[in-house]
């Protein structure tokens, strides 16, 4: 079992994955303790002027992934579908992000429609990207709970029993916040389940409790960054006080680490 793959198997303690959009952020994120880095698509393809989940940020995304890779912590990476409904594309990235430094990937069923892709077509790239790197977590997420299934805990379990098959590591399912259903989902699974954490969700140790094994933020720490910044300048303009914020000196030394 692989170090990245070891904090998914902690009883009690789920995996706190914070999910950063640039170098700063990511270093900034690993100074504070924690052992893992995600990044998120959203954050990426906002900072390039991109749209998020269209396949448009395949370049910046490994990019990214070159700059975080030697950083001195865990990386794993928001991938979106893969940037390719070919199976062995999807492989060939897998590739390029262990090269990187990668030891993780995320890889989505949802489509930029808002309508889900076959199931089978998303199994086949989870078994292409682990024929290629076996090391590699591979996190297969669906979007059952986004994309208005009528019957999302049973698709969900349809669709995540064939990605366990096809040799996901662990499995994600945003938009599942129900403390009843992700408890017997979990029940349900053979390997760690996700749960992207919400403001009006279960909180770190209800979703312990529950046997979750990872609670990723997202695109949260993104957008709470943008909220910051516009905030910031409506404060100095209205003549009140800003809150601390870091040094310069100390927002230097981030590219020094």
């Amino acid at each position: 079992m692989t170090p990245f793959a070891a904090l998914h198997h902690r009883p009690g303690r789920p995996l706190l994955l914070p999910n950063a959009w640039d170098h700063a952020s990511a270093v900034a994120l690993a100074a504070q303790g924690h052992p893992a880095i995600g990044t998120t698509s959203l954050g990426v393809a906002a900072v390039a002027g991109l749209p998020d989940g269209a396949a448009a940020t395949r370049a910046e995304t490994v990019r990214l992934a070159r700059r975080l890779g030697p950083g001195g912590f865990l990386l794993s990476v928001d991938a979106e579908s893969g940037f390719s409904d070919d199976p062995d594309e999807v492989a060939e990235l897998a590739v390029e992000l262990v090269e990187a430094g990668a030891v993780g990937i995320n890889l989505e069923d949802g489509r930029a429609d808002g309508t889900l892709a076959p199931s089978a077509r998303h199994a086949a790239k989870i078994a292409a990207v682990k024929a290629a790197a076996p090391e590699l977590f591979v996190n297969a997420r669906t979007d059952t709970y986004w994309c208005g299934q009528d019957a999302p805990e049973v698709e969900t379990l349809r669709r995540l029993d064939a990605y366990q098959q096809a040799g996901a590591d662990g499995v994600f399912v945003p938009g599942l916040t129900g403390p009843e259903a992700i408890g017997r989902l979990v029940g349900e699974l053979a390997v760690p389940l996700n749960i992207l954490w919400t403001p009006t969700g279960p909180g770190l140790a209800e979703l312990a409790a529950l046997g979750v094994a990872r609670v990723s933020l997202g695109s949260l720490l993104y957008r709470a960054a943008l909220a910051a910044a516009v905030a910031t300048a409506a404060a100095v303009a209205a003549g009140e006080p800003v809150g601390p914020v870091p040094g310069y000196a100390e927002v230097q030394a981030l590219s020094e680490r």
